[in-house]
Protein backbone atom coordinates (compact mmCIF):
# COMPACT_ATOMS: atom_id res chain seq x y z
CA UNK A 1 0.00 0.00 0.00
CA UNK A 2 1.45 3.40 -0.89
CA UNK A 3 0.20 5.04 2.30
CA UNK A 4 1.76 2.63 4.79
CA UNK A 5 4.63 4.22 6.73
CA UNK A 6 6.62 1.02 7.30
CA UNK A 7 6.92 0.06 3.64
CA UNK A 8 8.08 3.32 2.06
CA UNK A 9 10.83 2.81 -0.49
CA UNK A 10 12.02 5.51 -2.85
CA UNK A 11 10.78 5.18 -6.40
CA UNK A 12 13.91 6.84 -7.80
CA UNK A 13 17.41 6.54 -6.46
CA UNK A 14 20.47 8.55 -7.55
CA UNK A 15 23.16 5.96 -8.14
CA UNK A 16 25.90 8.19 -9.43
CA UNK A 17 26.56 11.90 -9.33
CA UNK A 18 24.90 14.63 -7.33
CA UNK A 19 21.44 15.42 -8.70
CA UNK A 20 19.75 18.59 -7.51
CA UNK A 21 16.10 18.75 -6.56
CA UNK A 22 15.37 20.59 -9.83
CA UNK A 23 17.02 17.87 -11.92
CA UNK A 24 15.05 15.15 -10.15
CA UNK A 25 11.85 17.14 -10.60
CA UNK A 26 12.57 17.49 -14.33
CA UNK A 27 13.19 13.74 -14.61
CA UNK A 28 9.94 12.95 -12.80
CA UNK A 29 8.04 15.36 -15.07
CA UNK A 30 9.41 13.65 -18.18
CA UNK A 31 8.58 10.19 -16.85
CA UNK A 32 5.03 11.22 -15.93
CA UNK A 33 4.51 12.81 -19.36
CA UNK A 34 5.80 9.68 -21.11
CA UNK A 35 3.61 7.37 -19.06
CA UNK A 36 0.54 9.56 -19.64
CA UNK A 37 1.03 9.22 -23.39
CA UNK A 38 1.38 5.46 -23.15
CA UNK A 39 -1.83 5.06 -21.15
CA UNK A 40 -4.02 6.54 -23.88
CA UNK A 41 -4.01 3.93 -26.67
CA UNK A 42 -7.45 5.01 -27.87
CA UNK A 43 -6.12 8.23 -29.32
CA UNK A 44 -5.36 8.12 -33.01
CA UNK A 45 -1.94 9.23 -34.11
CA UNK A 46 -1.89 12.38 -36.15
CA UNK A 47 -1.79 11.81 -39.88
CA UNK A 48 1.21 13.50 -41.49
CA UNK A 49 0.35 16.46 -43.65
CA UNK A 50 1.04 16.84 -47.34
CA UNK A 51 4.38 18.47 -46.59
CA UNK A 52 5.62 15.12 -45.26
CA UNK A 53 4.28 13.07 -48.19
CA UNK A 54 7.32 11.60 -49.95
CA UNK A 55 5.37 10.43 -52.99
CA UNK A 56 5.62 13.92 -54.45
CA UNK A 57 9.37 13.35 -54.80
CA UNK A 58 8.76 10.55 -57.30
CA UNK A 59 8.68 11.39 -60.98
CA UNK A 60 5.69 10.76 -63.19
CA UNK A 61 5.69 7.50 -65.14
CA UNK A 62 7.09 7.73 -68.63
CA UNK A 63 4.68 7.32 -71.49
CA UNK A 64 5.88 6.11 -74.86
CA UNK A 65 5.31 8.35 -77.83
CA UNK A 66 6.86 11.12 -79.86
CA UNK A 67 9.43 13.05 -77.81
CA UNK A 68 9.39 10.54 -74.90
CA UNK A 69 13.17 10.38 -74.85
CA UNK A 70 13.28 14.16 -74.35
CA UNK A 71 10.67 14.10 -71.55
CA UNK A 72 12.58 11.35 -69.72
CA UNK A 73 15.32 13.82 -68.72
CA UNK A 74 13.12 16.81 -67.92
CA UNK A 75 10.85 17.11 -64.91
Amino acid sequence: MPGSAGNERPVLRVVRGDATAEEIAALVAVLVARSAGAEAPGQARSVPGLWADRSRLLRRPLSPGPGAWRRSALP
